[in-house]
């Protein structure tokens, strides 16, 4: 599992930073999470593959979230691209899009399908032989969900010692991956778990941005293996994070204590603040595995 950073900080661009995007890696999927204006630089920057990218994820309608998708429409168009394109965003922006793409006569030539969201729960909304993906309603000025990512269980190891020693065919490599028992070539029939090790356990992420403190999402949040959560103040402007519907630093900290997480990246900086560091510190009082997002920074688990 692989998580590029595009851009984490909130609201207005800067020359040496940029709004939300991310591009999380899994299980052979290049998924974008929202896309701020100039994710497609940044993705180019960071040598990621324009069509790669199969599945967009938007978390709201706030232009720091969503006013590069346009123009990365319009780029894959140019492009020539073939691929369908996935949107998962809330309702309305199949609206937005469309409008601008009819105005520029600038249709696709590519299939552009959008997935509109309207749950105040938390519900599938992707899911394939190797990875599922829920939203996370969260609370903030506008209708907003966060993503779990959860890689499924993957296919059993072949002990390869063990096989040959029990003189396994290899037409049967792939029914011990799925599980179950075979015969081998002397017709005796060999128990799974005496020739295969378990699958590497099953990774999982979570994206929550933007949004105010709320612990109603720790139960989907529960055990996850990285959570990426909104930090846009510090604690000393904690009275501007309940009117903007946004969390601090120690909030985020303590979401993801109560969720048992194993690692917290904190991102969606206010662009007051100069010295990142603080934000870290500041959590670390509360929860001690956190990391803190960049733009441009990459994270492997």
């Amino acid at each position: 599992m692989k998580l590029t950073i595009l851009g984490c900080y909130s609201a207005t661009p800067k020359t040496n930073s940029n709004p939300t995007a991310q591009v999380l890696e899994i299980k052979n999927h290049s998924f974008l999470i929202d896309c701020g204006e100039g994710t497609q630089v940044e993705l180019r920057r960071n040598k990621i593959k324009f069509n790669r990218v199969k599945h967009i994820f938007i978390s709201h309608l706030h232009g720091d979230h969503c006013f590069g998708l346009a123009g990365l429409i319009s780029t894959f168009r140019l492009l020539i691209r073939e691929v369908d394109l996935h949107i998962y965003a809330p309702k309305g922006l199949k609206e937005v899009i469309t409008l601008q793409m009819k105005l520029a006569n600038s249709w696709t030539n590519y299939q552009l399908i959008f997935h509109e969201l309207t749950s105040n729960k938390s519900e599938l909304i992707f899911e394939d032989d190797t990875v599922t993906v829920y939203t996370i309603p969260l609370k903030h000025r506008v209708y907003t969900n966060g993503f779990l990512f959860k890689e499924k269980l993957g296919e059993r190891k072949l002990d390869m010692n063990a096989v040959l020693n029990a003189d396994i065919d290899i037409a049967y490599y792939r029914k011990l991956k799925l599980g179950f028992d075979v015969e081998n070539k002397s017709g005796k029939l060999i128990e799974n778990n005496s020739v295969t090790k378990s699958a590497n356990k099953p990774k999982s992420y979570a994206f929550c941005s933007d949004t105010a403190y709320n612990e109603d999402i720790v139960p989907i949040l529960k055990d996850v293996d990285v959570l990426y959560h909104e930090s846009t103040f510090l604690d000393k402007h904690e009275k501007l994070a309940d009117p903007t519907k946004h969390s601090t630093a120690k909030q985020a900290a303590s979401i993801a204590k109560q969720s048992n997480v194993k690692t917290l990246i904190l991102g969606h900086y206010s662009t007051r603040y100069d010295d990142l560091n603080a934000f870290k510190l500041e959590a670390q009082t509360i929860f001690e595995n956190v990391e803190l997002a960049d733009d441009g920074k990459i994270f492997e688990f």
